[in-house]
């Protein structure tokens, strides 16, 4: 009356390796640094352009700003510590913002 307790392993049948999760593909369009630029370089602005100011104009350009609204900040404080824009008033990512003069692309190295 010895009774034998089948083995753990062979009771469980093997389980198939989980699957990625399919990866979104990216929107195609500019990124949102891109938008940022084209936004402080339109502006007219001597001081710069505030963060206020930005957004407009970026959700006036139909990026949805309520939803990204952390991606604008982190693209605002990279773009700054990359040097292509100068913040000229506040700290972190609120403030104003201009392009950077010297950090603009010439047409060759010579310049």
């Amino acid at each position: 009356m010895a009774e034998v307790a089948p083995a753990p392993a062979a009771a469980a049948p093997a389980k198939a390796p989980k699957k990625k999760a399919a990866a979104k593909p990216k929107k195609a369009g500019p990124s949102v640094g891109e938008l940022i630029v084209k936004a402080v370089s339109a502006s007219k602005e001597r001081s710069g352009v505030s963060l206020a100011a930005l957004k407009k104009s970026l959700a006036a350009g139909g990026y949805d700003v309520e939803k990204n609204n952390s991606r604008v900040k982190i693209a605002v404080k990279s773009l700054v510590t990359k040097g292509t824009l100068v913040q000229t008033k506040g700290t972190g990512a609120s403030g104003s913002f201009k392009l950077n003069k010297k950090a603009q692309s010439h047409c060759c190295d010579m310049c």
